[in-house]
Parts: C-alpha cells; structure tokens; sequence
C-alpha cells in the first residue's frame, strides 16, 4: 500500500474510531454513570442507522421511505427515534435486575435485527438501503473522507461536552448516587426509576446518532453491518479498557480498541490466503488480551473514574 493509500486508510480507521466513542460516550452515561449494564447497543445503532437511511435515501418501489430529506434531518431524527423506542424498552426493563437487565436488553437487540432482516417494505430486508448520501460525497475521494472525519470529530466533540456538563452537573452527582447506593438515593426522595430512565435515553440517543454517522459514512446498510458481537462486544471492550465512569477514558478506549482491531486486519490480510482465514481468529485473541492485562495491572481501566471529596477531584490513580 502506497502512502497515499495509507493515509486513506487512516482517515477510514479515524472515521470509525468516532463512530465508536460516541457509542462508548453512549454506554458510559448508562453504565458508567448510571450502572445500567445494556447489552443491546446494537439495537440502538440499527434503529439510528436504518432510520436516517429512510428518512435521507432516495425513494425505491415496494419500499417505504426515500424521502431525501436532508442529512442533518435524518440525523435528528435517528437520536428522536432511538431514544423515543428507548422510553417504553427502559420502562419495562430497568425493574429488573442488572444480570437480568443484561438479557432484556440482548433479547431486545435481537428482535430488533430479526425484524430489519424480515421486513423488507421497510428495510429491504437482507438486501439492505443503498445510495444513502453523504456529506461533502461530491469533493475528490480523499478531501471527502477527510471533511467528513471533521464532521465526525465535531460531532464527537459536542456529544463529550454536553455528556461532560451532565456528569459534573447535579443529575450527575445524583445518577452516581443512585449507582453506588440506590436505597439510600431512594430513602433521600430521590426518584430512582425517572433517573434511570433519563440515563438510558440519552445514552441510547447518541447509540442511535452513532449508527446514522455509520451509515452515511458506508452509503449503505445490511444487517450484517449491526452483528451484535462486534457492536456490542467492541463497545463494552472499549468502554472496560478505557475507564467505566470517565467520557476521556470512553475515547480513549474506542481509539486503543479500534487501532487493534483494524491494524490486525490490515497486517492478517497480507499474509497468504490460507493462512490468513485462520490468522483472523488472532483480532479476538489480541482484543481478550488487551482486556486481561487492563484488568489484572488497571482493573478500573486506564483513565479510572475521578473521586470528588468535599467539592474537590481527587483521581484514584
């Protein structure tokens, strides 16, 4: 690969690497924040994708949709429709316990998916949408992916400041007081299940704008692109690796995990064929053991969360 070649595959990786923060972003208000272990971000990111593919892609017969509305049109209402179908999912689901809340969320996922595959009036079922545009899609091939990186990043930045506002911000202090000790939350008058649920849409927002990036970054969407154990998996990897409870360890994760995963691919896929269809299962080996060594030298991840003692921060590490 010539150098030009590389830097396009980096701007590619970069691209992704945002995509996958901002679900991570996502996560940390639910998990880290809130304590609420969804296993089913790849639902989300399928409702957020297929929804702006509808709304922006050009009209198909037998096909509801093709409204070529504008990207940023299709961008809200990806975040409007995740969140929206996240308010009755939170409201059955975050009674449960969080092993249970755990297997909700997957089972919710997976109807999601099996539905995007069946319904083809709405989805093209395994076909999937094409010609969804993308932003800046008419520059050269280059200045597009790098303008459309800077959309990403912005993106990004926005989704890190406004999350960064809430966790230092009174619903902040008080989801972390629900998450340590939700009787003593509960006994204070504070409403737990409100709480909960207001961490569980906006988390499931940005999953959803994460999925509407993805797709106008593709031009395209199958449901093999919503595979839940590279969705799901990768995410919560990342947001482990990173630092449960810290936006800057969320990114920081998504970058590590993401750099691993396409660098593996990229150096297994210069090896001889044969050896290079087995040599892929080595990206799963490499992800689990960057997990292991996290876990057993960082067990709270390499930017852990920040302590605050009498109104000041106080960094574990």
């Amino acid at each position: 690969m010539d150098a030009f070649g590389l830097a396009n595959y980096a701007l590619f990786i970069l691209v992704l690497v945002g995509i996958y923060g901002l679900m991570a972003l996502g996560l940390n208000v639910q998990w880290g924040l809130g304590g609420l272990f969804n296993a089913g971000i790849a639902g989300f990111f399928a409702i957020g994708a297929y929804a702006s593919a509808i709304l922006t892609s050009p009209a198909l017969p037998g096909r509801v949709g093709g409204f070529e509305l504008p990207v940023a049109v299709g961008w809200v209402g990806a975040m409007a429709l995740a969140a929206l179908l996240a308010w009755p999912i939170g409201r059955v689901c975050l009674r449960l316990r969080s092993d249970y809340l755990a297997i909700a969320t997957i089972g919710v996922a997976e109807i999601i998916r099996l539905a995007v595959r069946s319904e083809d009036w709405l989805t093209g079922g395994v076909r999937g949408i094409s010609g969804i545009p993308r932003p800046f899609g008419e520059l050269p091939y280059f200045a597009s992916q790098l303008a459309y990186l800077a959309l990403v990043a912005a993106a990004v930045l926005l989704a890190y400041v406004l999350v960064e506002r809430q966790l230092r911000s009174p619903w902040g202090r008080m989801m972390r007081a629900i998450r340590d000790n939700e009787a003593a939350a509960a006994a204070m008058g504070k409403h737990v299940e409100s709480r909960r649920l207001e961490a569980f849409v906006l988390g499931s927002a940005l999953m959803g704008l994460a999925g509407a990036l993805f797709v106008h970054f593709n031009r395209s969407i199958t449901p093999e692109a919503i595979d839940p154990m590279i969705v799901t998996f990768l995410v919560w990897i990342m947001l482990i690796l990173g630092g449960s409870g810290n936006n800057r360890g969320a990114l920081l994760g998504a970058l590590v995990i993401w750099l691993i995963w396409s660098l593996s691919e990229l150096l297994t896929d210069r090896l001889p064929t044969e050896i290079a269809i087995q040599a892929k299962y080595a990206r799963m080996f490499l992800i689990g053991l960057a997990l292991q060594l996290v876990l057993r030298f960082r067990p709270e991840g390499i930017l852990p969360e920040e302590r605050r003692t009498h109104g000041r921060n106080q960094d574990d590490s």
